[in-house]
């Protein structure tokens, strides 16, 4: 039974991670190693953090539609392309050894941060929602769904760029349509964990309700702040991850 701290303590972080994930990503590098530091092995930390992902996009596209951000039907039909995508790497997780893959996502973590300094043309939001996307937009879902289903930490990043600069759309909007894919991938993927017994859920139900919290101002601040903020949140939060990742602490 875990003791009144360390719920306080993982309540706190879920929160900062809530806010994180939905300004640019990378939340899961608080809560992933937190819930090991507090005796849960890697594959149940892994499925825990899952049901904090689940609630905290709930909260998050509450907040958008609340605020009038929403092109929700736009957003379902990219996340079906991801659910077969997570539900092979959710299964995959089941013996995962992600050394390799920690050290690939930094190489991309970098890129990113690149693509971001750069100077490029000013991209705004569609105005059509229903207007067709290129091919490799869902060849992309796809592929972040196999990651996220897989290890789940930083896909926000991978989100991000490929809905920035596939589908067009700004930062607002892409953080809109993450939250909401994020959402529904992260259902099969969780059910595959709880089926294999991989999940606590007093530790699990305590990061989801500070996942919530933080989610729910997070997309205040995305919608406030604009794409300027979300990008400066984004390079900090993609260089930290980066250097995590390369070990340089």
């Amino acid at each position: 039974m875990a003791d009144y701290s360390q719920l306080f303590l993982l309540f706190f972080f879920g929160m900062l991670a809530g806010f994180i994930n939905v300004n640019a990503g990378g939340g899961s590098t608080l809560t992933l190693p937190m819930l090991i530091f507090l005796g849960l092995d890697g594959a149940v930390a892994n499925g825990t953090n899952r049901i904090g992902i689940f609630f905290q996009n709930l909260s998050a596209i509450f907040s958008f539609k609340n605020q009038k951000h929403s092109q929700f039907k736009l957003s379902f039909k990219l996340a079906l392309f991801t659910l077969p995508g997570a539900i092979i790497g959710a299964y995959f997780a089941a013996n995962i050894s992600n050394q390799m893959f920690e050290k690939i996502l930094a190489i991309v973590m970098i890129g990113v941060i690149i693509t971001l300094v750069l100077p490029r043309k000013s991209i705004t939001a569609v105005a059509n929602p229903t207007r067709k996307q290129n091919f490799f937009v869902y060849l992309a879902m796809f592929g972040i769904g196999f990651y996220g289903g897989f290890i789940q930490v930083g896909v926000g990043f991978l989100l991000m760029a490929s809905l920035h600069y596939l589908m067009k759309q700004s930062l607002v909007y892409v953080n809109m349509h993450k939250v909401f894919i994020v959402l529904i991938y992260t259902i099969p993927a969780l059910l595959i964990f709880i089926y294999s017994d991989n999940v606590d859920w007093g530790f699990g139900l305590t990061l989801a309700s500070g996942n919530m919290i933080g989610a729910w101002w997070g997309a205040k601040f995305s919608i406030k702040g604009g794409e300027k903020y979300i990008k400066i949140i984004l390079i900090i939060a993609v260089s930290l991850m980066s250097l995590k990742l390369f070990g340089l602490f």
